[in-house]
């Protein structure tokens, strides 16, 4: 059985771009996080430990936000979802979307958004 869990729109100050001023001044991401797993047991007794625990996904990913400055919200998005993979080893697949507001590009846009989808062991 597929079962997926979501974290939507987590929101981060951080200071992530490729220019010298986003890295210093710092702005807005936000990510929305997809973890294909099985969580039919933990529905089924009602047992956090038998399931994904979203507090502490959350709480990876705010330390990976946090843990150094990225030129390109690619990369983070890759690490986000490489690491997530890496620790929780229920996620069968996962999809990661990072997005940057305020993004410098000459006009007006709402944002940028990068996606990566990824399955366990590849």
């Amino acid at each position: 059985m597929i079962n997926i869990i979501r974290i939507k729109n987590a929101v981060f100050y951080a200071y992530h771009g490729a220019l010298k001023e986003e890295q210093h001044i710092g702005g807005r991401f936000e990510a929305d996080v997809e973890m294909f797993t099985d969580f039919s047991a933990a529905a089924a007794e009602d047992d956090l430990k038998k399931t994904i625990n979203y507090d502490e996904v959350y709480k990876f990913i705010n330390r990976i936000v946090h843990s150094k400055k990225f030129y390109l919200i690619e990369s983070l998005a890759t690490v986000i979802a490489d690491e997530l993979l890496n620790n929780f080893k229920e996620i069968r697949k996962i999809i990661v979307k990072v997005r940057k507001r305020s993004v410098p590009v000459g006009g007006v846009i709402d944002f940028v958004e990068v996606v990566v989808e990824k399955e366990n062991g590849k």
